[in-house]
């Protein structure tokens, strides 16, 4: 009768693991569009009052040099992403639904140059001297410079645990702070206009719980153990920490009178409308 009961626990413990995992997220997901994290608050920045501002990204680098942190072996991939650049151009254009900014192309200017002789050599070639020539790029007069300047792990670190009669429950956690810094400078005189910088927390989670019983006059055990971990994506909170600087900048700008924001007047009701 024991054996019967101790094969019937191990088998419900074996079950409950299976429905657990089949209910977990799937492995293999279809690709999705991701959006920036702070979007709305992207696009409810009020339009600029005026002109579009142009303005060239040229490059967002990793200052920081910072490798992941590995227990068992020594790692040698970047704890940041390396194509930070990408975001800041994304945040720029979504500014106030893309009535901010006009960010030109300076990442891969080589690459943009290059195509353009070649087009230019190929008109010539074929069309003569009299060769129709292409359009002057455009320039900025504002250059975004600036990076991912700090990222520390470890900042905050805990956890709790309770165990009785053989039933165990715990919970980790980890906090990292990730730091962006973000300025305009001026083409014309070199001045640096705006600047800011912000940090954000990177959150990491681990929970787990144990059961550990013997059975049959204590000679027969039976042990199960379940666990999560939740990490926080670091380049989901590296964008995000670009986009609040491109918020905060923009504002910056305007207390300083650097721009204005366009303030839209609403019409006032006549006397017909009143009635």
């Amino acid at each position: 009768m024991q054996k019967l009961l101790t094969v019937t626990l191990l088998l419900s413990l074996l079950l409950s693991g299976c429905a657990s995992v089949s209910r977990s997220p799937r492995i293999l997901e279809m690709p999705r569009l991701q959006e920036s994290p702070l979007q709305k608050q992207l696009f409810a920045l009020p339009a600029i009052d005026g002109n579009k501002i142009t303005i060239a990204v040229y490059n967002f680098a990793d200052k920081t040099g910072q490798r992941k942190t590995v227990d068992a072996y020594a790692s040698f991939s970047s704890a940041v992403t390396q194509g930070a650049d990408s975001w800041l151009i994304d945040a720029l254009r979504l500014a106030g639904n893309n009535h901010w900014f006009q960010v030109l192309e300076r990442s891969s200017l080589d690459n943009l140059v290059k195509e353009r002789q070649l087009i230019a050599q190929t008109r010539e070639s074929f069309q003569g001297k009299d060769a129709e020539k292409l359009s002057p790029l455009l320039f900025a007069g504002i250059i975004a410079e600036g990076g991912i300047i700090g990222y520390d792990t470890n900042v905050f670190t805990g956890g709790a645990g309770a165990s009785l009669l053989g039933i165990s429950s715990s919970t980790q956690y980890r906090k990292d702070v990730v730091t962006v810094s973000l300025r305009f400078i001026s083409v014309q005189t070199g001045e640096v206009l705006l600047s800011t910088a912000v940090t954000k927390t990177i959150t990491s989670v681990a929970l787990s719980s144990n059961l550990f019983k013997f059975y049959e006059h204590g000679v027969t055990p039976a042990e199960s153990e379940l666990g999560f971990t939740a990490n926080e994506p670091n380049t989901i909170a590296v964008r995000s920490a670009i986009d609040q600087a491109v918020i905060e900048i923009i504002n910056q700008g305007a207390k300083t009178g650097l721009w204005k924001f366009a303030v839209t007047v609403k019409p006032q009701p006549t006397k017909a409308n009143e009635k």
